[in-house]
């Protein structure tokens, strides 16, 4: 059946997060006609760990001309780095000046901003489907008050993370993520508040386990590839803080589970095809310990830069932009594989990505 369409927009963006909001800010400043699709109520919850690293700061500095507000900021403000403990139970202390975000109030903020140069966001609001056309693509979205109903747009980027229900219909690919588990907590450990901790043991997880501190709350986290392992490797996580740094731990109260891609030897990226372009996580791009904030503003900015050299009403050829993407991210799929060689160094587990 035929999808019925209501707007033709210059570019379509899934997803409302840091990579979505940032190429949508590049886009509508510079006079595009922007939509913004997102799956939930914005502001939404998004579990994370929070912590914009210097990288992240200078991008938001740069994109979006501002430092992250007060409003997005919790107890301790000054993050002061990374403490990471590899196979051997050595530990190496990374000091680097960051800030502890709740995500839920910086995404919103961002999209903020998306909005305030001209984009139009519409939350609460799910892919459905896809079909692209000669010159367009329908997208056919489902919202709770509008029902099913679809809008058009020249190029799509869809900045949907992990999931990115497009991209898998598309290449049919198997499923391949990092299953994750977070808890918040009250109580008392014996460790600094201002670090972010990072444990690679493989008693502890599969993947990797990390402890921080957010509004006096206790978050442990553990990831791994077999999700019905992550509340063994939890169990395991918490027994090792109580003994190794006499934490004491209420019941919690939150859980938060999420999914991440799993990054390959190569750290492959799906740029993209036809007239949908992937960026931040949905196209692959994912540092170690799951930072994806400072790559998803720097992809999603790329993607944007990429469709202005084109012009979107003339006859174009598509590959162009994607050309002009993978130019884009040249320096940021640089960074990131050498990211993931310096944690191979650390621990077996991730020897595949030497």
């Amino acid at each position: 059946m035929a999808i019925e369409v209501i707007v033709l927009y210059d570019v379509l963006i899934i997803g409302a997060g840091p990579t979505g909001s940032s190429a949508a800010k590049e886009l509508a400043a510079n006079g595009y006609n922007v939509l913004i699709v997102e799956k939930f109520k914005m502001p939404r919850n998004k579990s994370c760990s929070g912590i914009l690293i210097n990288k992240s700061i200078q991008l938001l500095t740069l994109y979006f001309g501002n430092y992250p507000p007060q409003t997005v900021m919790c107890t301790p403000r000054e993050n002061r780095g990374m403490i990471l403990t590899n196979d051997e139970e050595k530990e190496y202390l990374y000091e680097q000046k960051s800030l502890n975000i709740w995500r839920n109030a910086f995404d919103y903020w961002l999209v903020q901003k998306a909005v305030s140069a001209g984009a139009k966001l519409k939350d609460d609001t799910t892919v459905v489907n896809y079909e692209e056309q000669d010159n367009f693509v329908v997208i056919k979205l489902k919202n709770k008050d509008q029902g099913e109903y679809s809008e058009k747009a020249k190029i799509v980027i869809d900045c949907s993370g992990a999931v990115c229900s497009i991209k898998r219909k598309l290449f049919h690919f198997p499923k391949n993520y990092i299953y994750t588990y977070q808890t918040f907590n009250k109580g008392f450990i014996d460790l600094d508040y201002h670090y972010f901790y990072a444990y690679l043991q493989p008693q502890l997880s599969e993947y990797d386990a990390w402890f921080n501190v957010k509004d006096n709350y206790l978050i442990f986290g553990i990831s791994g590839k077999d999700k019905t392992k992550t509340g063994l490797y939890y169990s395991k996580f918490i027994e090792y803080m109580i003994q190794k740094h006499n934490a004491q731990v209420d019941v919690p109260e939150k859980v938060e589970k999420w999914i991440m891609p799993h990054i390959l030897s190569g750290c492959q990226i799906n740029y993209g095809i036809g007239r949908i372009l992937f960026a931040g996580e949905a196209a692959g791009f994912l540092n170690p310990m799951g930072e994806g904030i400072s790559s998803g503003l720097e992809s999603g900015f790329a993607a944007a830069k990429a469709i202005q050299q084109v012009d979107l009403y003339s006859q174009f050829d598509v590959q162009t932009i994607i050309t002009a993407y993978m130019r884009n991210t040249i320096t940021l799929k640089t960074y990131m594989e050498r990211q993931w060689r310096f944690v191979a160094g650390l621990s077996k587990k991730f020897s595949y990505m030497k």
